[in-house]
């Protein structure tokens, strides 16, 4: 059954790339597929337009150098993403990241060979599933024969991914993952592990860390804390990194045993929680998860007076499935379009580039996961200086050498590493051989005045000296 359930799976997804013509309701049965919020206007856009038909349920955007033009071989990047399943969420943003890194990419990039080559990506559904991500990794190396793989979207899509390009050879740009279980992939605790094909860009747990204390440290509290994590890779991470770190600042932890994804009555633990009259809350869910959770504390008259809740609540979403009682709660912040940093690739300040995300989208509200298009701008500048796009090696050495500004902020991996930890230097820094740390922040979801909750950022004790403004204090949950 799981055989025909992926055939099926992948004969809807050829649906998208193939020549035939489309009706409006298969149009919008792929889209409802996807979890995006598009229209017939915006959409699939360039994820779509001028795309081949390729076996393994393959989305295939490419370029093609002009005529005339002297012009190298096609280069192939392949990309997964969570189109699909219980973290979609971070999937919608990526088909606007495509379609954009597509149009700057035009009809090609002139690499350090001095050749234009022609760029085609080629996108894999990960359906969420950490092992489908390493099965369709597989796919992008042995069957369509990437030159580099991409990949974004937590511990969930990128340990898989770029575990897998690391057994077969294969270089990888990664965004979105917390960097400890990006390194230390067997949650063992060894940070000491290199890689040879796999390069990183994400913030630290460390950077969390200080950010969460900060926002707590504006409320007055008993200091007893409600602790939830899930049993899955970002789950295992943190609860490696916060128990100790809650202990040393002074805070009373009850943690129940990790959760299973997918569970959905938390009445024993919230039980836990009231008893020991807990005042602050912490967690790690993926959002169908959250709102079951949520919802239940409120039923339940569990109210702390802060609660922060990490990956679920990146998103206006997530907030909003829980209705008035999401007013207030706080969680990591990565990307708003109030960060100061430009697009290399587009010319856009972060600003523009949600802009434009939101015309594209049916007036969509913007989301963090826009960070991704990170790995597009990084791929072309490391094309750029590559001198030989047919040795593997030849693109790790430029990838080494990176030292650019992103629509994320500065990374530079010429930039001697930060001394070994634990402790973990905090803010954005090459922390790791295979890792430079990207800015995070702190934010509060508030009520808004376009869309029914916005974000606003509360502290950058991870960040100083970036430029992120921070736009007011932490305020009391109803």
């Amino acid at each position: 059954m799981a055989d025909m359930d992926r055939n099926s799976k992948d004969e809807e997804e050829k649906g998208l790339v193939s020549d035939k013509s489309v009706t409006r309701r298969q149009f919008l049965k792929m889209a409802g597929m996807a979890g995006a919020t598009v229209g017939l206007a915006g959409g699939l856009g360039g994820l779509v337009a001028a795309c081949g038909e390729d076996e393994g349920g393959t989305e295939t955007t490419a370029t093609s150098v002009s005529t005339g033009a002297e012009g190298g071989r096609p280069i192939k990047l392949g990309f997964v993403s969570p189109l699909t399943g219980g973290i979609a969420s971070f999937g919608v943003p990526d088909k606007y990241c495509v379609d954009r890194a597509k149009e700057a990419i035009g009809d090609g990039i002139v690499c350090g060979d001095g050749q234009k080559h022609p760029i085609e990506i080629i996108v894999k559904d990960s359906t969420s599933d950490t092992a489908r991500a390493a099965a369709v990794t597989g796919d992008l190396i042995n069957n369509d024969k990437v030159d580099i793989i991409l990949t974004a979207s937590t511990p969930d899509t990128v340990v898989p991914v770029a575990s897998q390009a690391e057994a077969l050879g294969v270089p990888c740009l990664s965004n979105d993952c917390p960097w400890q279980p990006y390194v230390d992939r067997a949650n063992t605790g060894d940070f000491a592990v290199e890689y040879q094909w796999n390069y990183h860009c994400f913030w630290g747990l460390e950077d969390m860390v200080a950010n969460y204390l900060d926002m707590w440290a504006q409320m007055e509290t008993n200091k007893k804390i409600a602790v939830m994590f899930s049993n899955d890779a970002d789950g295992l991470a943190y609860d490696g990194t916060w128990p100790g770190a809650l202990e040393a600042a002074g805070y009373a932890a009850t943690k129940p045993s990790l959760f299973q994804l997918g569970t959905e009555n938390f009445q024993s633990q919230i039980s836990d929680f009231k008893k020991d009259g807990c005042e602050l809350a912490i967690g790690v869910f993926i959002p169908p998860d959250f709102t079951n959770f949520w919802t239940q504390c409120k039923q339940q008259g569990f109210n702390p007076k802060i609660a922060s809740f990490a990956k679920a609540l990146l998103f206006p979403e997530s907030v909003a499935s829980v209705g008035e009682v999401g007013n207030g709660l706080t969680t990591e912040v990565w990307w708003t379009p109030t960060h100061p940093f430009t697009s290399p690739l587009t010319g856009e300040t972060c600003q523009q580039f949600a802009d434009e995300f939101t015309k594209r989208n049916n007036d969509a509200q913007w989301t963090q996961p826009l960070l991704h298009f990170l790995v597009f701008e990084w791929v072309v500048d490391v094309l750029q200086r590559t001198t030989d796009v047919d040795d593997k090696n030849a693109i790790i050495t430029a990838v080494k050498g990176t030292k650019m500004e992103t629509i994320g902020g500065h990374i530079d991996f010429t930039e001697p590493v930060a001394p070994a930890g634990p402790p973990f230097q905090v803010g954005p820094c090459h922390i790791h051989p295979n890792v430079y740390k990207t800015p995070q922040v702190g934010g509060q979801w508030r009520t808004g005045t376009k869309y029914p909750y916005e974000l606003v950022v509360v502290t950058d004790a991870a960040a100083k000296g970036v430029g992120i403004p921070v736009a007011d204090k932490v305020q009391p949950l109803a």
